[in-house]
């Protein structure tokens, strides 16, 4: 599906459940929106044309500007302000990811292992001796 705006227009490409992939057509002279995205990193590869991407950093008030060409990509990371702006016609992709946090186990319980016997458990490298209140009188 194509849609129509201001800068130029946007095309689908691909969505699931990972990434979304859009074709863009830009105009020169046009701009899109000062945004950001919560959770999403956001691609930018310029096919033909040129690409000023605006970025507005957290961390200090200067806003970082980079020019795309022909050939030439850049990422976005998630919780920033940016925006683009056609400096030629060209055609530009645009890919939307989000990062999967490699520590997100939150632990309620560890797992562990018991001897034949049932005497001593290994719960996550230390070995506990089991006893009951039969087993003390």
């Amino acid at each position: 599906m194509i849609a129509g705006k201001v800068w130029g227009n946007t095309e689908l490409v691909e969505a699931n459940g990972a990434l979304e992939f859009h074709r863009i057509e830009m105009n020169k002279g046009g701009t899109c929106s000062k945004h950001l995205h919560e959770f999403k990193w956001n691609g930018f590869y310029v096919e033909s044309g040129r690409m000023l991407i605006r970025v507005w950093q957290k961390d200090y008030d200067l806003v970082d500007e980079t020019i795309l060409e022909a050939g030439q990509y850049t990422k976005v990371k998630p919780g920033v302000y940016h925006q683009f702006e056609c400096l030629e016609d060209g055609v530009a992709f645009e890919l939307y990811w989000a990062e999967f946090n490699h520590n997100d186990i939150k632990r309620e319980s560890v797992g562990f292992t018991s001897t034949k016997n049932n005497d001593t458990i290994n719960a996550d490298g230390i070995t506990l001796t089991v006893s009951t209140l039969a087993d003390e009188y």
